[in-house]
């Protein structure tokens, strides 16, 4: 199968197939990732989900959280990145803590799932279908990398999925609640700085 030009399905489908059970599926409990764990128990109900947890989530994201595993019977993993030195704020960032819990859920994983889409942000319009992470060692599998907004939303709806009902009020791309505001792509996420990423994918 040429993956850059296979269907989110298929690629969700060799990922299982090649690398299961050695293999991740990070979630953050957005509209792509209700799409995503729809596709991915609908191939291999036992695969696993991890979340990494800042304590500074919005209500709104530990909702859907818990209508997704109740919806899938799905215990999605936890990995701690809380604070250690007060508040997370736009000054005291989360992210060295998320670069620390992902190194911690990918230790001793053949390949992560994720849900990049190109048209999210400039850094991510290169991202492919399946890539190889030299840093880390393992594959990295981006379904959705060619969807639209609008195919996101296709999906969701005709699926009647549950979703993070902050989409509904102008956030785009959801974050940690101190730090992210409505915006269009990934523009609301540390709104009034440079930055457009936390490590994760970089």
């Amino acid at each position: 199968m040429r993956t850059a030009e296979a269907a989110a399905e298929e690629v969700l489908a060799e990922a299982v197939e090649k690398h299961h059970p050695r293999l991740v599926m990070a979630c953050s409990f957005q509209k792509e990732e209700s799409v995503l764990i729809d596709m991915l128990m609908a191939i291999e109900p036992r695969a696993r989900v991890f979340t990494i947890d800042t304590g500074a989530l919005f209500p709104e994201t530990y909702d859907v959280w818990r209508r997704l595993e109740d919806r899938y019977k799905l215990a999605v993993e936890v990995f701690d990145a809380s604070s250690m030195n007060g508040p997370w704020s736009p000054e005291n960032c989360c992210g060295p803590r998320k670069v620390e819990a992902l190194d911690r859920a990918l230790k001793g994983v053949d390949a992560w799932i994720t849900g990049i889409r190109r048209e999210q942000a400039p850094g991510r319009a290169a991202a492919a279908k399946e890539e190889w992470q030299e840093a880390r060692g393992i594959w990295k599998f981006n379904p959705l990398a060619d969807w639209s907004e609008d195919d996101v939303w296709r999906y969701v709806l005709e699926h009647e999925l549950p979703y993070n009902e902050l989409h509904d009020h102008g956030y785009q791309s959801i974050g940690c609640a101190p730090c992210t505001v409505p915006g269009v792509g990934r523009e609301g996420r540390w709104a009034g700085q440079d930055k457009t990423e936390c490590g994760l994918h970089v």
